[in-house]
């Protein structure tokens, strides 16, 4: 059932890696409570860094956490001092040795957290929902995604009842488990409630065996983008509006 799990956790271990990397022992329960505070304190700490996810690795005595943002500098800082802050404070939270890497995302365009926080943060400063998933949609598709799909729910634009409303571009084959589909949710807290997003982005196909380690981003995987034209009945009917234009 495609349409009703999650995608990136149908996906695990199939094109798709874990964010907490490490082996439990005894204490299992223990150290997925302290992944869970390190990812609320830098979530809540970051607020304005273009978050898009946080890959924690432990050894022995370290505990390695990976950064995955649209906009390092803010996370830097000047020479590097706001890292060195938040090494600081992250040994307080965990009391124990932290180590920090920061990741830069080049396109958060194709990154379905970005892009739903974004969508969120619009909501909030009250432009249209429809503008604001139309705008993305069409910046995602324009960086050479397959396929997005957004989904709005709750008191749009003020009304009484809540509903639900999406919007798709391209293709999102969510059955189909070698498609590279990343998944968010996000939430805008308005004066009427508040308003779900839900965003799946398409990245195309991946063929071969993936590259599973964190931010190993897959490299050795090679993805197929339709080149061809007319493989997929998405494809088949985008081709034949533009051909019903031409005419």
């Amino acid at each position: 059932m495609g349409q009703k799990v999650n995608p990136i956790g149908i996906r695990l271990g199939i094109i798709k890696g874990w964010d907490s990397n490490w082996y439990g022992g005894n204490d299992y329960s223990e150290k997925i409570v302290e992944d869970d505070k390190i990812r609320t304190y830098l979530k809540a700490r970051l607020a304005k860094g273009s978050i898009s996810k946080i890959v924690i690795e432990r050894t022995l005595k370290v505990i390695t956490v990976t950064i995955n943002t649209a906009r390092p500098g803010i996370i830097i800082g000047k020479g590097g001092k706001e890292v060195d802050k938040l090494k600081e404070e992250l040994k307080k939270v965990t009391k124990k040795e932290i180590q920090i890497n920061i990741f830069e995302i080049k396109r958060p365009e194709l990154d379905a957290r970005l892009v739903a926080d974004s969508i969120a943060r619009q909501i909030e400063g009250r432009i249209s929902f429809r503008r604001a998933a139309k705008m993305a949609m069409a910046s995602t598709m324009r960086l050479g995604a397959e396929g997005i799909k957004i989904k709005v729910s709750g008191r749009l634009g003020g009304a009484e009842m809540a509903r639900t409303e999406g919007y798709k571009e391209g293709r999102t084959p969510l059955h189909t488990l070698r498609a590279d589909i990343d998944y968010a949710v996000a939430e805008a807290h308005t004066s009427y409630g508040r308003i779900g997003i839900k965003v799946w982005i398409c990245r195309g196909e991946v063929y071969g065996k993936r590259d599973l380690t964190p931010n190993g981003g897959g490299l050795r995987e090679k993805k197929q983008n339709n080149e061809g034209g007319g493989n997929h009945r998405g494809d088949r009917k985008f081709n034949r509006k533009k051909t019903d234009k031409k005419a």
